[in-house]
């Protein structure tokens, strides 16, 4: 549909190109020798494959992996503010996307207030076909990753966490063969459990109980990956410690989802991304280009002109 748009609003052929197909159309972009450089979203380990491969023959590679934002909830955050940010969070979008919130980091005693306050709203979501405007959750993708997420869900249970909401079994009147699912709330779920571990990448949340700051962001900064992240608080010396201290490319303060205007640049740390540029803004423009120093001297005839270098992008 992209290209379609494009091609009406005049871009010419062969400037834009959509080329279906799976791992043989991908190995067929890192080996050709007319592809100079090569950008990826998806999982950590086709991540890590692609970088590899590309740098291999010579390519500049920006790979963008997987995720598991935490969410860091203060004692003193606002419960209403923070359980309307969780929604649209932890179950927007179905889950499905790289910077949705999976795991909640309560600190001290917030837990409970957020259990009270999610498990009405999480029975109240209005899960629907996507066409419908009143849709606040639609489908997953496939009925794979459908089993894929309820087997989760499973794991979760089978590892001694506390399942509070099961979207397992949701069946949608009109669309019974539907790949729908509720969402979903664990609680007690410890750094040592898969569903904390792995990303989901479903409506799926898990609540973390820590004592304090300091074990709040010691457990963020263990995990392997770094993508996005948030913390709720009231108190502007806490939000600038974690800011400065966490290990996580995009950081919100009293924002669920931290992405930046896409005048600056978007991407995370450690097995979140693979290569020197991020996404979007400057670092983009580095990714795309090349830096070239031209040495000139004018007028050619003499050799009492001026010398000089200019750096220019290609």
């Amino acid at each position: 549909m992209l290209a379609k748009l494009l091609t009406e609003a005049g871009l010419p052929d062969g400037v834009f190109n959509v080329v279906q197909g799976d791992k043989e159309a991908v190995d067929g972009l890192l080996h050709h020798p007319d592809v100079r450089a090569v950008s990826f979203v998806g999982s950590t380990p086709i991540a890590e494959y692609i970088y590899a491969t590309g740098c291999a023959q010579g390519k500049r590679v920006q790979a963008l992996g997987g995720a598991k934002n935490h969410m860091v909830v203060m004692p003193d955050a606002d419960i209403a503010q923070t359980v309307d940010a969780l929604m649209g969070a932890a179950f927007g979008s179905a889950g499905e996307r790289c910077m949705a919130i999976s795991v909640v980091v309560a600190v001290g005693n917030v837990a409970d207030q957020l259990v009270e306050a999610l498990l009405p709203r999480i029975a109240e979501l209005k899960i629907t076909q996507g066409m419908d405007l009143k849709a606040e959750m639609g489908p997953v993708v496939t009925q794979v990753h459908k089993d894929k997420i309820a087997g989760y869900i499973a794991t979760g249970v089978k590892e001694g966490a506390t399942l509070l909401a099961d979207g397992r079994g949701l069946v949608l009147p009109g669309h019974e063969n539907g790949f729908f699912l509720g969402g979903s709330l664990f609680d007690h779920v410890t750094p040592e459990m898969t569903i904390y571990q792995e990303e989901i990448f479903g409506p799926v949340l898990c609540i973390v109980r820590v004592p304090d700051f300091a074990t709040a962001l010691d457990l963020v900064n263990a995990h392997e990956y770094g993508n996005g992240t948030a913390i709720y608080t009231r108190d502007g010396n806490t939000a600038r410690e974690y800011t400065h201290r966490v290990q996580v490319g995009m950081v919100g303060v009293n924002v669920p989802i931290p992405v930046p205007m896409a005048f600056h640049s978007f991407g995370g740390w450690k097995r979140s991304l693979f290569g020197d540029h991020h996404a979007h803004g400057p670092e983009a423009v580095r990714f795309y280009t090349k830096q070239k120093a031209v040495t000139q001297r004018w007028p050619a005839s003499t050799a009492a002109g001026a010398e000089f270098a200019m750096p220019t992008m290609k």
